[in-house]
């Protein structure tokens, strides 16, 4: 059996948050809540996981603030504000992908995070890594 990927998980709203872990712990994801920008920057010093799942409107750090610190920890990891899109527009982002609350579904945003934890780096196993037809031409 595959170990589950851990997602943690950032909201200020305990019912969003509450109703968020459950979506995805039935899912197949191990879930690691966090309620504040302070309480997940300790969390995510502390282990290893495989995608952040942000709230942009939190108070004292938002969602962007809070990416730009994880990021200083572990580039690597996969980040996704969940939010209003006027709120978030304008400045730039540190999160991979910026998904609007209310025009989401579940099944879109469970697809989202399926595909962005399953990132892997390098090449699979057993697969040779072909070069772009313009690096071959330039290295002739």
């Amino acid at each position: 059996m595959r170990p589950k990927k851990i997602i943690l998980c950032v909201n200020d709203n305990e019912q969003e948050l509450s109703i968020m872990s459950f979506m995805l712990n039935t899912n197949g994801y191990r879930v690691v809540p966090a309620t504040n920008g302070q309480e997940a920057i300790e969390l995510f010093s502390g282990m290893q996981v495989d995608l952040v799942l942000a709230d942009y409107t939190m108070p004292q750090m938002n969602g962007n603030q809070l990416v730009n610190r994880l990021k200083q920890i572990a580039s690597h990891v996969p980040m996704i504000l969940l939010g209003d899109m006027q709120a978030m527009g304008g400045q730039m982002h540190m999160a991979d992908a910026l998904i609007a609350k209310k025009q989401c579904t579940t099944q879109e945003l469970l697809e989202r995070i399926k595909i962005m934890s399953a990132r892997k780096r390098g090449p699979r196993k057993g697969t040779m890594r072909q070069a772009p037809v313009t690096e071959l031409a330039a290295a002739s």
